[in-house]
């Protein structure tokens, strides 16, 4: 038989090799989701053990003080000797809340450390990568890093800026309408698109809208369980930990009696510090003074305040006033749109409010995402320059 000159060998073990690190890489990124619900201020990290090309464990990251993914997925089996870990971001090697997911990996006697990102966070930020690799450790990064550092984009972005990714998302007829010249909007779009919205809430620390949102619909802001993509263990672990809602209530206007500041969700309205505020309010809501400005508050010190939270994704559900303000200001990182298949007319309300003199001030994007929604068409896209 003939056989194959070494440096072939080598190329296609090569070849082999990193077709296996992106098969069980994108598994990590797909269990890391499970996160998603709750892992914030700290990322949503999946990590899943394998030895002999055989999945052993899989885990994810646990609220603040409880485990990480690398934890999670240890504290399944009895044995990992000699196996790999698949973890879409770099290990801590600090002490927080919890203590270092280096030191468990390295005492489980993991013997290869597979990495999407880099940990951008200053008490990690490749100390990790070091003190495995000093352990004997065979790292690799960088294994299907861009999946990865979308997945993590809010976080990422939350360290570098101050405030997570901002997500605006809108319901809109086919002719770029959001209500009718009334106000009135429920529903432009069908049952599927609203229970789909609800998964994105869940996924989100925030929930953002404005008094003026709030007045019109006395909206709650609430998770709703329903049937979408969500399983029943993320729904679970989603109501265990409820997305926050915030209002940007400049003239402190939202009364007791909201049904935004009902129940036990923090919440927290934006005011201008010369603004009364109530003094009847649930102990969840808490008021929040910024400097005045001519036209309400800051929105970026908004943001800002968010990011102190913890919040590394931020879902924008208001009006045409607050959106086209977003828009103006240029803080929108992602636009979700459920178009629905209707027409409002020409005296019917705008999606947002922002005016463009000329055209190439209009900014532009890119689709990243499209799908139909039951009867809706979802458009998912950002920045041109960011995709």
């Amino acid at each position: 038989m003939t056989r194959l000159p070494r440096s072939k060998q080598i190329l296609r073990a090569d070849i082999a090799m990193r077709h296996s690190d992106e098969k069980w890489m994108a598994e990590a990124i797909k269990v890391g989701r499970q996160a998603r619900v709750w892992s914030a201020p700290n990322p949503a990290v999946g990590c899943v053990i394998v030895r002999d090309d055989a999945l052993l464990a899989a885990g994810f990251t646990h609220p603040t003080g409880q485990q990480h993914a690398e934890i999670h997925a240890l504290s399944q089996i009895d044995d990992a000797v000699g196996a790999t870990a698949y973890v879409t971001l770099e290990p801590c090697s600090h002490t927080g809340h919890t203590g270092p997911c280096v030191d468990a990996l390295i005492g489980a006697g993991i013997v290869r450390v597979v990495l999407s990102c880099v940990d951008p966070d200053p008490r990690v930020a490749g100390k990790g990568v070091a003190k495995l690799e000093s352990a004997g450790i065979d790292v690799t990064t960088g294994v299907l890093e861009a999946q990865a550092h979308d997945e993590l984009k809010g976080f990422f972005l939350r360290l570098s800026r101050g405030w997570g990714r901002v997500t605006v998302k809108m319901a809109i007829s086919a002719d770029g309408r959001s209500a009718m010249a009334s106000g009135e909007s429920q529903w432009i779009t069908g049952a599927a698109a609203r229970a789909d919205v609800q998964a994105w809430r869940a996924e989100s620390d925030v929930i953002l809208t404005g008094s003026g949102t709030v007045m019109a619909d006395d909206c709650a802001l609430t998770l709703r369980q329903c049937e979408n993509r969500l399983s029943e263990a993320d729904w679970q672990r989603a109501l265990a930990k409820p997305t926050a809602r915030a209002v940007v209530d400049s003239s402190a206007t939202i009364t007791h009696d909201a049904k935004v500041v009902s129940g036990d969700t923090p919440t927290f309205l934006f005011v201008r510090s010369d603004a009364q505020a109530s003094t009847d309010m649930p102990s969840s809501v808490s008021y929040i003074p910024l400097d005045a400005q001519e036209k309400g508050v800051d929105l970026k010190a908004v943001f800002k305040l968010l990011g102190d939270k913890g919040a590394n994704e931020i879902l924008v559900e208001a009006g045409p006033t607050l959106v086209g303000a977003l828009q103006q200001a240029d803080l929108i990182d992602r636009w979700l749109i459920y178009m629905a298949p209707t027409m409002l007319g020409a005296d019917a309300r705008p999606a947002h409010a922002a005016v463009f003199k000329k055209l190439s001030d209009a900014p532009r994007y890119s689709v990243t995402g499209h799908e139909l929604i039951g009867d809706d068409l979802r458009i998912i896209m950002r920045a041109a320059q960011d995709s």
